[in-house]
């Protein structure tokens, strides 16, 4: 039937084809004037990770017990013997009053003993020592996470020191994946696993005590790996070997001010042709990534220009907070998260647990009369979107414009001290290039910050004085404030400006 009715079309005469046929532009409309993506993009579950920003490192472990900082992998399960029942608990209420959103639990380092019962090795805490061996640390860390609302995840490290399997390919499929798998089971809400760069090298491996090399590109079937992983937790970045996350380059707690969430190290490159943000590993204490008797933690001051130096500068910050023997954070970590939480709260409105709104930095962006040197036409990319705290809304430009400014006028000059600006990263990191004047008296400018304003991406905290040593300061009394974009990847696009 169909056959015949398509002849009877073919042989109608050509002047009535049209009359048959109707040609439509199949294009996809853009009513709202949608700026184009200026790629490489994130996927959502790297969005969501930048969103957590600032979170935890939890190094505990077998060398907690052996003031080692990597595991020969021989060392008897016994050894590892809390001298009080461990709490991950504890571990998760004191990070998040320093302002963190999730934390990272090592749950199996180099030496290859892992902190939950899995059916891979035997090498775990079902056969260590003393009362509280059995605390089932994954399982306790990722309860208490859920219930404070953190975000969380696990260290698991890819090179076991213990396995007998390493090295063979026996160890992939048979251990390797199969805890990543485990792991992930403890939570589909999990926001990264964490993949140590230390990949082979001299160990017990069962007894062999030799030397194992892998190409850990290939060996750890990094493919599979995120499939199966990504299959039961949607969301998980794996960090490091699983590429979705890149290593800032250092463990000092700093990005250079230039940061691009492409490429490597801790510029990036702008020509990065896959979206590869960074995130900074740095110890929160004076001594290893294990907890070591005697060890003290740097001061709080010192964490605030850390994270100035990452989460403002387009990266995130991981910071190391190790549990003792006891299995918990000593006092003075403790203490020392309390104060850091404070500045974060008191300097740039950072919410924190168990404390005020009322005593967070005042955001003088909200307040001031802002002028613009152009809107995008159509569509909602006004003024109004810069201040409404909503990272999904964003003032552009039209699409052939590359340098643009923003004005901030206020009636009375508050004193300032921080200007936050952030991209919304789903189109793309596009601004290469900025500067910052102010004015007292509305007539004279002054550039603030000249060396540092550079790209933007996700989040870019500029200490107006330009020290993130000596960041708070006095301050300036401004009338006004401009920013000038003055290179684009594409056409400029702001989501947030905050003032403090």
């Amino acid at each position: 039937m169909k056959i015949k009715t398509l002849l009877a079309i073919l042989l109608l005469p050509v002047a009535t084809w049209g009359q048959t046929f109707t040609l439509e532009n199949e294009a996809p409309a853009n009513p709202d004037n949608k700026p184009l993506p200026c790629h490489p993009l994130p996927s959502d579950r790297q969005v969501k990770w930048n969103e957590t920003e600032f979170y935890a490192f939890f190094h505990y472990g077998m060398n907690t017990f052996t003031n080692q900082e990597w595991g020969y992998g021989d060392e008897s399960e016994s050894t590892y013997a809390p001298l009080g029942k461990p709490d991950p608990e504890q571990w998760v209420t004191s990070v998040k009053a320093a302002g963190m959103k999730g934390g990272i639990a090592v749950v199996k380092h180099h030496d290859g003993f892992c902190l939950w019962p899995t059916a891979t090795t035997t090498h775990n805490l079902t056969n260590g020592g003393g009362q509280y061996h059995n605390v089932n640390i994954a399982e306790e860390f990722a309860k208490a996470s859920k219930k404070h609302e953190m975000k969380y995840g696990f260290y698991v490290s890819p090179w076991d020191r213990n396995s007998a399997y390493y090295g063979t390919d026996d160890y992939v499929t048979k251990v390797f994946i199969p805890q990543c798998e485990e792991l992930a089971a403890y939570g589909s809400d999990q926001f990264e696993m964490w993949f140590d760069g230390a990949n082979g090298g001299d160990g017990y491996y069962g007894g062999a005590r030799t030397t194992r090399s892998v190409d850990a590109s290939i060996y750890y079937d990094i493919p599979n790996l995120r499939a199966k992983v990504h299959k039961i937790a949607p969301d998980c970045v794996m960090w490091g070997v699983g590429d979705e996350a890149r290593w800032i380059g250092n463990e000092q707690g700093y990005s250079a001010n230039t940061c691009w969430a492409m490429g490597y190290s801790e510029t990036g490159d702008m020509n990065g042709w896959y979206w590869h943000p960074g995130e900074s590993d740095a110890k929160a204490t004076n001594s290893g990534w294990f907890w070591h008797s005697g060890e003290g933690i740097k001061s709080a001051a010192r964490l605030f220009q850390m994270y100035l130096e990452t989460v403002g500068r387009n990266a995130t910050l991981i910071l190391n907070c190790p549990p003792d023997n006891y299995g918990v954070l000593p006092t003075q970590t403790v203490n020392t998260l309390k104060e850091l939480g404070t500045m974060l709260h008191e300097r740039l409105a950072v919410p924190v647990y168990e404390l005020d709104e009322s005593t967070a930095a005042t955001d003088y962006a909200k307040s001031a009369q802002i002028e613009v040197s152009e809107e995008r036409t159509g569509g909602n990319y006004g003024i109004a979107n810069l201040t409404d705290g909503d990272r999904k809304t964003y003032w552009a430009t039209d699409d052939n414009t590359r340098e643009a400014s923003i004005t901030l006028t206020w009636a009375s000059a508050p004193t300032v001290r921080y200007l936050v600006l952030q991209e919304p990263i789903e189109l793309g990191q596009r601004i290469k290039d900025f500067k910052i004047e102010y004015t007292q008296n509305g007539t004279d400018w002054q550039e603030l910050a000249k060396d540092i304003t550079t790209t933007v991406g996700y989040k870019r905290i500029i200490p107006l004085n330009g020290s993130t040593e000596n960041s708070y300061g006095n301050g300036y009394k401004v009338r006004a404030m401009r920013i000038t974009i003055l290179d684009s990847r594409a056409c400029p696009l702001i989501s947030n400006i905050n003032v403090y």
